[in-house]
């Protein structure tokens, strides 16, 4: 994995990640499209329901505002080879997060692949290597069973005693440092 490095903390945007086969890079306008699309459909039931275009935006900004912020965010998640957009990985902080979050998204088709993991690990590295991020979680809807395969997949271990977003009834994964 390589990373594209700029000075100070605080980036104004995603820096590059290239993995084997995966490229996490900032996003562009014309991603957007593929959230709105995600978004509209039952795929979303595991990440907050459908959701209005505004939200969808409001959401899109929130992972590009995150960097010069926090210096971390999210990323969009294209294969090497072919430029495909496959999905978006994020290391976010939302406001009403009790902890840092490494989240996950794959668009229709790219599932079963490796995709995700591959990316998760990128991110996960990122955050506790060049982000500094001391603590890192991931919350999953209790019936989102692959990706609660996913967090175990990378290391990750149920925390009962952490608390979710607004007491919602998720479940914490906790990543260990790599």
């Amino acid at each position: 994995m390589t990373v594209s490095r700029s000075s100070g903390a605080k980036r104004l945007e995603a820096p590059l990640i290239r993995t084997e086969r995966l490229l996490l890079r900032p996003y562009r306008i014309d991603d957007f499209s593929h959230l709105l699309a995600i978004y509209a459909g039952d795929r979303s039931q595991f990440i907050g329901g459908r959701l209005t275009p505004r939200q969808v935006w409001d959401g899109f900004m929130n992972m590009t505002g995150h960097w010069p912020v926090h210096g971390f965010g999210g990323w969009a998640v294209e294969r090497v080879d072919t430029g495909e957009l496959v999905g978006e990985i994020a290391v976010h902080h939302p406001v009403d997060y009790p902890e840092v979050e490494l989240g996950w998204l794959l668009f229709d088709g790219f599932e079963g692949r490796g995709y995700a993991t591959e990316a998760a690990l990128a991110a996960r590295d990122f955050a506790f290597r060049e982000a500094g991020v001391g603590s890192l979680v991931s919350y999953i809807d209790p019936d989102n069973h692959p990706s609660r395969r996913l967090a175990e997949r990378i290391g990750a271990k149920r925390d009962p005693e952490a608390p979710t977003p607004n007491g919602d009834p998720c479940l914490v994964y906790r990543h260990p440092q790599s």
